[in-house]
């Protein structure tokens, strides 16, 4: 039903094109935040100090999968290009290289997750039951990368073909599974232990490799538009520098990215205690929700841009770009308002357990967080069409920008936690996350429409031909 061809990518209605492409993506990362909030809906049920211990270390986990970020977006970007200039052979190079790139990179990353996750916790300010419960889902979730990266190289394979239905079904069967699993291992019903935070890590663990079983099965069977198999596997080492080239910016972006909510979570740690990380935690998961669809329709974007790119279409590249910018801003103002009308009740469905300090604060979070949310649909889909055109440092250095001249700067002064400043607190903290989140989306889209008047598509366009 959301089948896109290759023909669809570069010739097809614009507007149905996209949005066939990005209704699966949307469905699928809406199943990866409910994996998410479910987490913090059975960790919350364990207690206050649980939520912070998992919240603590939310930015080093998502900093564990930075190095299979060279593999994933490299995969994606140069897989579309191959396919939009007809060479099937060279995108099947890409993924398996792609596949033995981020296999190497996540062993490293396990091995020092195990050996030094009490060190990050208590640089981060970690202590008690929170230190504790932090370490162990940290260890857990690092070495659940391994299949995690892998199972994403083959998606974004996938995903570069036009096929985003087997991305779905992928990311249902990992994160679907960490859903059944999640009561189970975290508050031991039925015959299962309690395992608490460790359950939740392990389940998360789990609902990888099942998702990275089902990317392998997708992948290796075979769509319209792509398949693999094991007579075609090579590593091309001309590919995997290429591969280094157009993904070592995506990695640098999350890696300041994440950096900064490091420092950010730091900050609200020495500000605000087990009540503020709660907040926090619990603000960072639900605003997820809010730009998931943008998240999907970034990604269907890069896909379609980049092939217009590889055909020689820079100028339907340039409008897919602004009808993602378009659709992704109203949508997002929409949640907005809804999250603005019932906040308390989201903050106590999802976290009971809450003092009443923690309750107070993530109801004022999530409030502060939704004038935001139209910036964060802007940022994820003008980011596309730099990346569908290769230039995927531009989204890197918009975020240094977006987290390091504003948020980190913002909440360090505003909270006055280095004994100098405005003396606000932790609510500087929340402010800062807004107001870097619109700065980012107003300069972004002022770049693109300045980079595409210079010609930007035009020149990627000119050079993925020749290549």
């Amino acid at each position: 039903m959301f089948d896109v061809s290759n023909e669809d990518m570069v010739d097809g209605r614009l507007t149905r094109t996209l949005l066939l492409l990005a209704a699966p993506l949307v469905a699928q990362n809406f199943v990866a935040v409910a994996q998410q909030v479910v987490d913090v809906f059975f960790v919350g049920r364990v207690g206050e100090d649980a939520v912070a211990g998992v919240g603590l270390v939310v930015p080093l986990t998502a900093l564990s999968l930075v190095p299979a970020m060279l593999a994933i977006t490299g995969t994606h970007v140069l897989t579309s290009q191959r396919l939009g200039a007809g060479d099937d052979e060279g995108a099947r190079r890409v993924v398996w290289a792609g596949v033995v790139l981020s296999i190497a990179l996540q062993i490293v990353v396990a091995v020092v997750a195990l050996l030094f996750a009490d060190t990050f916790v208590g640089l981060l300010g970690g202590t008690g039951a929170v230190a504790d419960y932090a370490a162990v889902y940290l260890q857990v979730y690092a070495v659940g990368t391994l299949a995690a990266g892998v199972s994403d190289v083959f998606e974004m394979g996938l995903l570069a073909s036009g096929d985003s239905t087997a991305a779905l079904y992928i990311n249902v069967a990992s994160f679907g599974s960490n859903l059944v699993l999640d009561p189970f291992l975290i508050l031991g019903w039925g015959p299962f232990p309690r395992l608490e935070v460790f359950g939740a890590a392990l389940a998360t663990a789990l609902g990888f490799l099942f998702g990275l079983l089902l990317a392998v099965f997708v992948t290796f069977r075979g769509t319209r538009n792509f398949s693999l198999s094991l007579d075609s596997f090579t590593f091309d080492t001309d590919v995997a520098r290429e591969m280094v080239s157009v993904g070592w910016p995506a990695a640098g972006q999350r890696t300041a990215r994440q950096a900064a909510r490091v420092a950010i979570i730091a900050v609200v740690s020495f500000t605000a205690g087990s009540a503020g990380l709660a907040a926090y935690t619990v603000g960072a998961r639900i605003s997820t929700v809010a730009f998931v669809p943008a998240i999907g329709l970034g990604n269907a974007a890069t896909s379609v841009v980049g092939q217009n790119v590889g055909a020689g279409n820079p100028d339907r590249a340039r409008r897919t770009t602004w009808v993602a910018v378009a659709i992704a801003v109203i949508g997002l103002s929409v949640f907005a308002a809804i999250q603005l009308a019932i906040p308390e009740t989201v903050a106590t469905v999802f976290a009971p357990t809450l003092t009443p300090e923690g309750l107070s604060l993530t109801v004022d979070y999530l409030v502060i967080l939704a004038f935001g949310y139209w910036a964060l649909g802007a940022i994820y889909t003008a980011e596309s069409g730099f990346n569908g055109a290769g230039k995927t440092d531009v989204s890197m250095y918009a975020t240094m920008l977006q987290y390091w001249a504003v948020r980190v700067p913002v909440a360090t002064v505003g909270s006055g936690i280095l004994g100098v400043g405005l003396g606000y607190g932790v609510h500087a903290v929340f402010w800062a996350v807004t107001l870097s989140n619109v700065a980012a989306a107003v300069g972004l889209c002022v770049y693109f429409w300045y980079s595409t008047n210079d010609g930007m598509l035009r020149r990627a366009s000119d050079s993925a031909s020749a290549d």
